[in-house]
């Protein structure tokens, strides 16, 4: 429910910037929320009332008049014989079955209506926002919430979450879920469901940077075109969603990435993820696209003998993929490795066991160590540097969490030397150490679960590997 003074103390803000016309960010309109401790969903409606010179009941009138035929194609997908050539009839079959998902009322009804969105989309289309992915989730919950919440509580944090989906439609500039149904669906979710839950300003943002996190380049082919993988895409960004408001109005956890960076990420790796991970997607996918004979009827037969023929070895080459996988799994009664200290197994568990390699092979007394690390590491250097620098200087295991937090105000009394350089070349994790008797190397690249690939080491490959076996360090390709 919007406060009218509110509203008009907000447009006055507005009015007095020094550029009056100048476009809010996402952040910029979650701070002027919070400057005039109003409403998100207050400051949004404000914003559509200075500059489009419309009242509040007008702003939330056309809102509501936008959604008319999406709620129409969600209606539609509940009725017993709407069917998807992707989605089959679930939209019927969970609209008629409250409560299968999740256990939890409301979420259920969201999840169904949004499936049901997708449904009516296949028959009637909808009016899409980033895409028909986004408009999918935020029409069944849009549908959900009138269902649940009285109409004046709605639409206030349906603007909340339409005005978050206009900036990814202004960000979606190629094919990517991360920017419509998954990225755009999460946040929004996210947005609306603070906003409607009486959350502030900070507890918003905090919500979307959540809940847009996990969906940064997150392909769009496979659920275009593969039967049933669009149902957990656009299903999920409400889950997502709902987890991120949980966690941002239910706990203190930290959340230091303002919106507008994690947006501008978002934008950024959308097209990255375009260029290089759609190729390899659909590389797997092909094989499994719907296709339409009414088609395929006008495509050239020798066209489609290429297809035929690539999409032929695709079973088979991920079959031998996955069969290497298995060659390297571990036995379900050893799913783990050793624990590691610092809260990734990748960036600190690894780099410590290259470490603990260099000391196991030292001789005398350490004076300097050297820390190549590749750049994401060398990024996450407070996490694993510290690990590091007890692998190398005592020997520790990866979950010695005691020397793991005394290292770093020892190294003054011990006296020993450290250079932390970052490097170019992918995954690279390269430790030195001088010592009284000699210098010691150990080369490697960084790979998950605690484990590396040894390439190069001083005084010899051998002499390491010997090292890591015996330190229990797993050692692979």
């Amino acid at each position: 429910m919007i406060r009218r003074d509110k509203i008009q103390a907000l447009v006055d803000c507005l009015a007095s910037r020094t550029q009056p016309t100048a476009p809010l960010t996402l952040g910029d309109l979650f701070h002027l929320a919070e400057a005039c401790t109003a409403r998100v969903g207050e400051a949004v409606v404000a914003e559509a009332c200075f500059c489009q010179h419309l009242t509040p009941e007008e702003v939330l009138a056309r809102i509501e008049k936008a959604f008319d035929h999406n709620l129409e194609a969600v209606r539609l997908g509940m009725d017993r014989d709407s069917q998807s050539f992707l989605l089959g009839r679930v939209g019927h079959e969970l609209t008629r079955q409250p409560g299968q998902i999740t256990g939890d009322a409301f979420l259920d009804r969201a999840v169904s209506l949004t499936l049901a969105a997708q449904v009516g989309n296949h028959l009637v289309g909808l009016a899409p926002c980033a895409g028909t992915g986004d408009a999918c989730v935020f029409s069944g919950l849009t549908a959900a919430m009138l269902e649940a919440y009285p109409r004046e509580e709605v639409w206030p944090a349906v603007a909340v979450m339409l005005r978050v989906g206009t900036f990814f439609r202004a960000g979606k500039t190629t094919t990517g879920c991360n920017m419509e149904g998954l990225g755009a669906g999460a946040s929004g979710t996210a947005a609306a469901l603070v906003e409607l839950a009486g959350g502030g300003p900070r507890e918003v943002e905090r919500a979307v940077v959540l809940a847009l996190s996990p969906t940064i380049s997150v392909p769009c082919t496979p659920r275009v075109m593969v039967p049933g993988l669009c149902a957990t895409h656009i299903g999920g960004a409400l889950m997502l969603g709902q987890l991120a408001a949980g966690l941002a109005l239910k706990t203190s956890i930290p959340v230091n990435v303002p919106v507008d960076v994690m947006l501008a990420l978002a934008a950024r790796a959308h097209q990255v993820s375009a260029q290089y991970i759609v190729p390899e997607v659909i590389s797997y996918m092909e094989a499994y696209f719907k296709s339409d004979p009414r088609v395929d009827r006008y495509i050239e037969e020798q066209v489609k003998e290429e297809e035929k023929q690539r999409q032929a070895t695709i079973a088979t080459r991920a079959r031998e993929e996955v069969s290497r996988l298995a060659e390297l799994a571990n036995p379900v009664t050893e799913p783990f490795g050793e624990v590691v200290v610092g809260g990734s197994s990748q960036a600190v568990g690894s780099p410590t066991n290259t470490a603990r390699i260099a000391h196991a092979l030292a001789q005398g007394e350490i004076k300097k160590v050297i820390i190549e690390l590749y750049p994401e590491l060398f990024a996450r250097r407070a996490i694993n540097v510290p690990g590091i620098l007890m692998g190398a200087i005592y020997g520790s295991s990866t979950a010695d969490s005691q020397s793991y937090r005394r290292v770093m105000e020892e190294l003054p009394r011990l006296g020993i030397e450290v250079e932390i350089k970052e490097a170019r070349e992918p995954q690279l994790q390269r430790v030195t150490l001088e010592t009284s008797a000699g210098r010691v190397m150990v080369d490697a690249r960084n790979r998950g679960g605690g484990r590396l690939a040894l390439i190069d080491a001083v005084p010899s490959r051998e002499a390491a590997l010997a090292a890591a076996q015996k330190l229990g360090i797993a050692i692979v390709p």
